[in-house]
């Protein structure tokens, strides 16, 4: 099972973004890495390179991989997107996250 969901806003923008980036088989990769301002920081690109172990969904036609020890942090996430002037752009709804940060780019998790 795919780690998140994406709301349908963000479905629209992740295929309007693939679109403009022209590759065939481009997706949108997900996923976290140590740093930010509260311990593990969001990362999201346009990629075409599969990676070994990648876990893969299409949300009608926006194709989306996680890499298997990010999916942890992200399991239950949604990713939405919003259009306001001041903070919009996509942004986690994340269960696991204990606190985040101001800007939401980076969280803490939660304690095992």
């Amino acid at each position: 099972m795919f780690p998140i969901t994406l709301d349908e806003k963000a479905i629209s923008q992740v295929k309007r973004l693939l679109l403009k980036d022209g590759r065939p088989d481009a997706f949108l990769r997900v996923g976290v890495k140590g740093g930010g301002c509260s311990g593990l920081e969001y990362v999201m690109k346009l990629d075409a390179d599969s990676l070994p172990g990648d876990l893969t969904a299409d949300f009608d036609g926006a194709r989306v991989a996680c890499d298997p020890k990010s999916a942890k942090f992200l399991e239950g996430a949604i990713l939405v997107h919003t259009n306001n002037l001041i903070g919009g752009g996509f942004k986690f709804e994340n269960p696991n996250a204990e606190r985040s940060c101001g800007c939401g780019s980076s969280f803490t998790p939660k304690s095992a």
